[in-house]
């Protein structure tokens, strides 16, 4: 008698399945997998509009940002001209402050706190005014990308006429 040894049948050849029939499922999932046509045009269809917004919106906030710098480095300018032409520190300090207060609002830019810091030489002809204009610019409608405010600054400097006039007083004498 010879010995027998038991055999496992492999699971492609067991009774009641044909053969092949993995292979054939397998061969129809790849060709599903494949067979995806046209899926590039509708993914691009859906995604351009949307890229098309977020870079709308950036460059808004981006046109924004840059207004606002011209903005308040124009108002330094406006501020420190008027400045300059004042006779005393305290009415070149007030003058400062009301003009860089009129030329942010006349232009648009709101600015949740504004400091204006004017530094004079003593007022002398031939001298310089400074002044620095910092306004910290809200970009509340532009939260939807988290864009945060901004602190934005601007020094302008000018001369003090050599050759302004000097204060008559009563008696006919210069002072």
């Amino acid at each position: 008698m010879t010995p027998t040894r038991a055999t496992t049948v492999p699971p492609s050849r067991r009774p009641g399945r044909p053969l092949g029939t993995e292979r054939r499922r397998l061969r129809w999932w790849v060709a599903w997998w494949h067979a995806d046509r046209g899926s590039v045009a509708a993914e691009v269809t859906i995604a351009t509009p949307l890229l098309i917004m977020l870079l709308v919106f950036v460059a808004v906030v981006i046109h924004r940002g840059v207004d606002a710098r011209l903005r308040i480095d124009d108002a330094a300018h406006e501020a420190a001209r008027a400045a300059s032409i004042q006779r005393t520190q305290v009415t070149a300090t007030a003058a400062a402050q009301s003009t860089a207060t009129s030329a942010l609002s006349s232009a648009g830019v709101s600015c949740a706190s504004m400091t204006v810091n004017t530094a004079t030489g003593g007022m002398q002809p031939g001298g310089t005014v400074s002044v620095t204009v910092t306004c910290m610019v809200d970009f509340g409608d532009a939260l939807i990308l988290g864009v945060p405010s901004k602190s934005l600054s601007a020094t302008a400097i000018e001369p003090i006429d050599t050759w302004r006039a000097v204060t008559v007083n009563a008696a006919g004498g210069g002072s």
